[in-house]
């Protein structure tokens, strides 16, 4: 026998000697002698249809994270999956696994071999999977309550249209559209269906870009001056159907320059004034033949808030935005990035500059933007990135696509209305 003490005494033995055997310890020595039984206040109680346990850990440690409360599956809200590509089988689909109130419970793809894949894995019925052509036939499924689009930017139109006439609420990818045109028939057509529509900004609702918005609103740092936004990556040359302007209605704006330009006004929590652009596609490159590259573009805003903003699809990859204040500036790597947010602040302390980084918790934003949707669904409620938010996007790029082609600034358009719902409720 192996002896782990001085003097022969196994750690067995001692434990025997002790009263404290494995099992014991396993079961939390309940009726073990100067061992009392575990409590309610040790095993967690209920409060709320929430499963709480109080903080076990010392002052000098953060509190931990509030247990998981997803709901019945029986409870969660259905969804449609429409379109198998990247987006939906290596992003959406997977969140699901880490979704509270959403699950996957039908497909319609134009692929039946990619389709019935997918549906073993994620334990879809095969009568619950569709081609384009017989999408309708979701009409009957009646645990299908929604659907999310992640088609080529072209088709979002038709396929929000196809899904509001049949009942079906619809959460649809960004860009909304390819023109305002299109944009403002998909909010009619879910108003006359009376269902909801909601545009898939992940980025409103990942934690480090809410916590950026607060910090804006609040004042801490000062007045916001200036916003840097930088959304940039490496294209292959692999066709694909973002290089066509018929499917994908431009080039970097749209796809990832989008981005840059929903933040600065989501940061602001304004509309801008008006904007200069600049659009470039290096000559005798075939993918750039119908699209941009890259554009860059500055935006002026009421508080004289001055927004600098680049996209691109031929540089290494970098998808940063920095925040300048009149006290200190806010940094974050990976602002538009599915994963792997950064959040640093620069202030003086003293008579030094002191960077430092603030520790958020990293959550999946596909999780939270569908869960976002499904519980306005249940609670009857206006989504946080509407069709509005969507339409307003739309407008404001084909300003920039004038403003590019004319070569001077150029007013902005304002919406009719306010763009966004309530703000999204924290996610535990």
């Amino acid at each position: 026998m192996a002896q782990d003490m001085e003097g022969g005494a196994s750690r067995r033995g001692l434990l025997r000697a002790s009263g404290l055997t494995a099992a014991g310890l396993a079961l939390g020595a309940a009726g073990t002698p100067g061992y009392p039984p575990p409590t309610e206040t040790d095993l967690g109680g209920v409060a709320e249809g929430r499963v709480r346990f109080p903080n076990w850990r010392g002052e000098a440690e953060p509190p931990p994270a509030p247990a998981p409360n997803p709901l019945p599956p029986s409870e969660r809200v259905g969804y449609a999956i429409i379109g198998l590509g990247r987006i939906s089988v290596e992003e959406m689909l997977p969140a699901m696994g880490e979704a509270k109130a959403s699950r996957p419970v039908a497909l319609v793809s134009g692929s039946p071999e990619k389709a019935r894949v997918v549906a073993r894995r994620y334990g879809i019925s095969e009568s619950a999977v569709h081609s384009y052509e017989d999408m309708e036939k979701l009409r009957d499924n009646r645990e299908v309550q929604a659907v999310y689009i992640a088609l080529p930017n072209a088709q979002h139109r038709e396929y929000t249209e196809r899904a509001a006439a049949i009942g079906k609420h619809v959460l649809c990818e960004k860009p909304m559209a390819t023109s305002p045109e299109d944009a403002a028939a998909m909010i009619a057509a879910c108003e006359r269906a009376r269902v909801k529509l909601m545009i898939a900004y992940r980025c409103q609702y990942e934690p480090n870009n809410r916590e950026a918005i607060r910090m804006v609103r609040s004042g801490e740092l000062g007045k916001l001056r200036f916003i840097e936004a930088t959304n940039v990556q490496s294209s292959g040359t692999a066709p694909q159907w973002r290089f066509s302007r018929a499917l994908a209605g431009g080039g970097a704006l749209p796809d990832i320059g989008i981005y840059c330009l929903n933040a600065t006004r989501y940061i602001t929590g304004e509309e801008p004034l008006d904007a200069f652009a600049r659009q470039y596609s290096p000559p005798g490159d075939e993918r750039w033949r119908e699209i941009e590259e890259s554009m860059a573009f500055t935006l002026r805003f009421p508080s004289g808030v001055m927004a600098n903003c680049l996209c691109g699809y031929d540089a290494f990859n970098d998808k940063t935005m920095r925040l300048h204040f009149e006290r200190g500036t806010i940094e974050m790597p990976n602002a538009f990035a599915y994963t792997g947010q950064q959040f640093y602040i620069a202030r003086r302390d003293g008579d030094v500059t002191a960077r430092i980084q603030k520790k958020i918790e990293e959550k999946n934003q596909f999780a939270l933007e569908i869960d976002h949707f499904s519980e306005c669904i249940r609670a009857d409620r206006r989504p946080h990135t509407p069709g509005e938010e969507g339409a307003q996007d739309q407008a404001l790029m084909a300003a920039l696509y004038r403003a590019a082609a004319e070569g001077r600034p150029v007013d902005m358009p304002k919406p009719p209305g306010p763009t966004r719902g309530p703000e999204p409720a924290q996610q535990g």
